[in-house]
Order: C-alpha cells, then sequence, then structure tokens
C-alpha cells in the first residue's frame, strides 16, 4: 500500500486529503459555496456575467407549482429536468421530443405527462438533492451536441470539464456517455473521461471505470485524436468563473451545443481527481508551476495565453 502511494506521489498525483487540506480550504471560501451548490443561483450569476448558458425554461418550486407543468412543457417538444441542487448527474431527466401524449428519450423509451410530473415531485421533495433537503425542478433548454462526438458518445450530451486553479485552466477531460451510464455524461455512472491537451484542445487517452482505456467501451473506436472545436473560447469561459465565484479551485462544466457553441452547464467546488487519470497527468506539478508564479494576469484571455505556454504538451 505505502509503495503505491509512493509512486503515486513521485508522479505527481493529486489525493483527495491534499487537495481539500491545500488547496479547497484556503482557495475556496465556504461563504461562496452557495453559488455553486445551486444550480438556479449559478445560472443567474452567469447571465448578469454575461455568459452563455442553456436557457430556462422555467422552474417549478412547490407541489402547488406542479399544475404549470404541463403548459410550461407543452411549448418546448425538447428539454431537460434538473434538480437544482443536485450532485452527479442523479435527477436529470433529457426528454429529446414529444410523440403525441408522450415524451420520449434519447433511446426511444417514451413516458406519459404523469410520470413527468413524477419524476418532478421527486425531485421537489429532495430525493436527488445535497442533504436531502426540499429542492427546485428547473426545466431547460435541451443541449444538442456538436456532431464531433457522434461516434464516441452514447445517446447523451457529452460534457467537458477545465479544472480551473487561481483563475487558469489547468487540465481538461471530455466526458463521453456511454450504454452503462445511461446517456449522462458522468464517471460515477459509467460514462469514459477523455484527457484533453490544454493547450491544442486534442483528446488523448481515457479513464472508464477507474481504469485506462484507449477505445470507447460501446464503440471501440479511438478516443484519441478529436480535436474539439471552439477550444480558445471554452478555456476562456472556464477562466472566467473564477471572478464569477470568487472560487480558487473550481470544476467547470461545459457543452458544446451544434448551434449555439460553448454553455456553462455548472460548476463545482469540490472537482473529483479522475481528470488526473485521464491525462496521465498529476495536477501537484501543474499547481506548484502555478503557485510559484506569484502575481497571475488579471484578465481571463491573458491567463489561458499564460496556461498554454506553460502547459503545451
Amino acid at each position: 500500500m505505502f509503495g503505491t502511494w509512493l509512486a503515486l506521489h513521485r508522479r505527481g498525483i493529486l489525493g483527495i486529503n491534499a487537495r481539500n487540506r491545500d488547496y479547497i480550504m484556503p482557495r475556496n471560501p465556504r461563504r461562496h459555496y452557495p453559488l455553486v451548490d445551486n444550480k438556479l443561483s449559478t445560472k443567474h450569476l452567469a447571465i448578469e456575467a454575461g455568459i452563455a448558458v442553456p436557457t430556462l425554461y422555467g422552474v417549478i418550486e412547490s407541489e402547488y407549482d406542479l399544475r404549470r407543468l404541463d403548459a410550461l412543457l407543452a411549448s418546448h417538444p425538447g428539454f431537460v429536468i434538473k434538480p437544482s441542487r443536485g450532485a452527479g448527474g442523479a435527477g436529470v431527466l433529457v426528454i429529446d421530443s414529444c410523440r403525441k401524449a408522450l415524451f420520449v428519450k434519447a433511446d426511444g423509451r417514451v413516458l406519459s405527462h404523469h410520470e413527468v410530473a413524477y419524476h418532478t415531485a421527486n425531485i421537489l421533495s429532495g430525493i436527488y438533492s445535497l442533504g436531502g433537503v426540499p429542492d427546485q425542478a428547473m426545466i431547460e433548454y435541451r443541449v444538442r451536441p456538436n456532431p464531433i462526438f457522434d461516434a464516441v458518445s452514447y445517446l447523451g450530451v457529452p460534457d467537458i470539464r477545465l479544472l480551473v486553479y487561481r483563475g487558469m485552466p489547468v487540465l481538461a477531460m471530455v466526458r463521453l456517455p456511454t450504454r452503462q451510464s445511461d446517456g449522462k455524461a458522468n464517471l460515477h455512472q459509467g460514462a469514459v473521461g477523455v484527457g484533453v491537451k490544454i493547450a491544442t484542445g486534442r483528446t488523448t487517452t481515457g479513464v472508464w471505470q477507474n481504469r485506462a482505456v484507449s477505445e470507447h467501451p460501446d464503440f471501440g473506436l479511438p478516443l484519441a485524436g478529436l480535436e474539439i472545436p471552439n477550444w480558445p473560447q471554452l478555456l476562456e469561459l472556464g477562466a472566467r468563473c473564477f471572478e464569477l465565484t470568487g472560487l480558487g479551485f473550481l470544476g467547470v462544466d461545459i457543452v458544446l451545443d451544434q448551434t449555439l457553441g460553448p454553455l456553462l452547464l455548472e460548476l463545482n467546488a469540490r472537482p473529483g481527481l479522475g481528470i488526473q487519470i485521464a491525462n496521465r497527468t498529476g495536477l501537484r506539478g501543474r499547481l506548484a508551476a502555478i503557485d510559484a508564479l506569484g502575481a497571475l494576469p488579471e484578465t481571463p484571455s491573458a491567463r489561458v495565453a499564460l496556461t498554454c505556454a506553460l502547459f503545451p504538451d
């Protein structure tokens, strides 16, 4: 056990305890957590700052509000219902289209209006929320992913996770849905994480179920070599989230819509560390290199340029 720990330490792998002690506690003031733990608060904050997000169609706040649900959904053939305080992708319902009186999921399964209302009521009760507290149900635009991911994504919407330290993106990965994850881009539910070179936006190696992979488990296609569009814009969006939240160690999740481009999906004040495995790169060295610089550029664009110069490979 000690030998394994020593080998990981030598490779610069950052563990959870060190993450919490050395970076989250000193860099993430707890008073700022509500800005990211509540997705509705994050969305309003981003809109005020001029950051693009999936359009919010409406919010169901109470059982009484449920009577508005059918009218709210009637004008939107595709939509997403998600808990405002959810975590790990739990409770997210994605509807791809409507067929007569039925709602159709991306895999072709159908739900009735009653089933959608029941799911929404479960969100309100706090089943999916952090701490089990009563929640709100957000109804928003159903992202149509950029076709670059079509061959290596099972049904759902891939997203890009940026780990941003002191306003500088230091590691990135794209999370690809699988059959096991039921089309959701969440590593804990079985999605594939694929490392992305910060300087170029080109995909490299992958991780699935905590083990290294080079191919998508459903399709057998290589994960490396994709050129993610709008990469400089994606990096700058991530860098802007430092000013948006005041958090120095931050996970930024972005989706790439086929017509709208990069959209901020959500933020995480306690980002996971599987991104290191996906990139075959430890965080310690990169974080230390940034700290060694002392004062950093004030503008997001300048910080992105510095990031690309520091980490070209």
